[in-house]
């Protein structure tokens, strides 16, 4: 598994109905796409309490082939058109659980970074990142959640999609509103046979 996300920041006096309007009408192009687990439309508003207004679309690949097609095909270059070339953050997958809530919509994401202190193993920082990810991904409201790490930056990364009306803990992280959600090869990151996909 391998995660993935850009952000595009947008001035202050955007019309975040743009943003909207296209996932509305270009969202489902990756409902089927090669080599994707999921992919969560993201965006948060300033109205909302954000620093920034942002579409930061995230990813979670279960194939490099399916990462590299769509990064040099028409859908990366889509972004790159009409926004520039935003910097790919990825980060390699650790854990992936579906959550109590798996088989409701989400609502809402989370992203929370932390570094990996360099006193300590890594092995071990791991170890502890991946136990407390299973229990953290058992709480109400979860639909889904990912573990990964950027071992150039010794950061890690904790993703979650909130179904609608969730109540979030403190401290989940930066949040942002999920306007469609993507899910190809969601069982493939979940374990579950093929043909048994949650949507």
């Amino acid at each position: 598994m391998y995660a993935m996300q850009y952000e595009i920041t947008l001035p202050a006096d955007y019309d975040m109905g743009i943003i909207r309007g296209r996932v509305a009408t270009r969202g489902h192009l990756l409902d089927d796409f090669p080599g994707l687990g999921l992919k969560a439309y993201l965006m948060r508003e300033r109205e909302d309490g954000s620093p920034v207004g942002q579409y930061a679309p995230f990813y979670l690949w279960n194939t490099l082939e399916g990462m590299n097609s769509f990064l040099w095909g028409p859908g990366f270059q889509g972004i790159v058109n009409d926004f520039g070339r935003p910097v790919v953050r990825h980060w390699t997958g650790l854990a992936y659980e579906e959550g109590p809530a798996a088989a409701a919509p989400p609502g809402t994401a989370t992203r929370r970074t932390s570094a990996v202190p360099g006193d300590i193993a890594p092995g071990h920082v791991v170890a502890e990142a991946v136990r407390a990810h299973g229990h953290d991904s058992r709480r109400d409201g979860v639909v889904a959640s990912a573990l990964a790490i950027d071992p150039r930056h010794w950061e890690l990364l904790s993703f979650t999609l909130w179904a609608e009306g969730a109540v979030i803990p403190e401290g989940a992280g930066e949040r942002f509103q999920v306007l469609h959600l993507s899910a190809p090869e969601r069982d493939v990151l979940s374990g579950q046979p093929t043909g048994t996909r949650v949507r």
